[in-house]
């Protein structure tokens, strides 16, 4: 994979983001907005658990964002949403490894939000993003 075509900002003068970036500079080009991908497969059924459904909607996402021509690179922004902020913190570990299998180690500008519940009461993740594809990318 190559380098962004976005700028990533993180001011010295901010707390040093861990998995995120404070700012992105789009570069020019097409936006994308993705639906919110959660852990449900193709044939609709949820996996177990938080990290097991995070890992599904990842993939998820990233298959939303190959369908269209584009790299995780490409994204701009991400935010996941949740139902248990907690639950989501005692695993960030396994969280980023099932982030960096299916985007990478590109850190868009991200938000964490803890709702009641989702859309299918089971689910327990949800990702929302929107990428920017750089002029001439098909």
């Amino acid at each position: 994979m190559t380098g962004s075509p976005h700028e990533i900002v993180n001011p010295s003068t901010l707390l040093p983001p861990v998995g995120f970036s404070h700012a992105v500079v789009a570069g020019p080009g097409r936006i994308v907005h993705f639906g919110g991908q959660t852990g449900h497969r193709a044939d609709g059924s949820l996996p177990d658990g938080l990290v097991a459904q995070f890992d599904q909607a990842a993939a998820n996402l990233a298959t939303a964002v190959a369908a269209v021509s584009a790299r995780p690179d490409h994204l701009v922004s991400v935010q996941v949403f949740v139902t248990s902020v907690d639950e989501y913190r005692a695993n960030l570990d396994p969280l980023g490894v099932a982030y960096r299998r299916h985007l990478g180690r590109h850190y868009p500008a991200m938000a964490l939000f803890e709702v009641a519940r989702l859309y299918d009461a089971a689910a327990l993740v949800e990702l929302v993003a929107v990428a920017v594809l750089p002029d001439g990318c098909d």
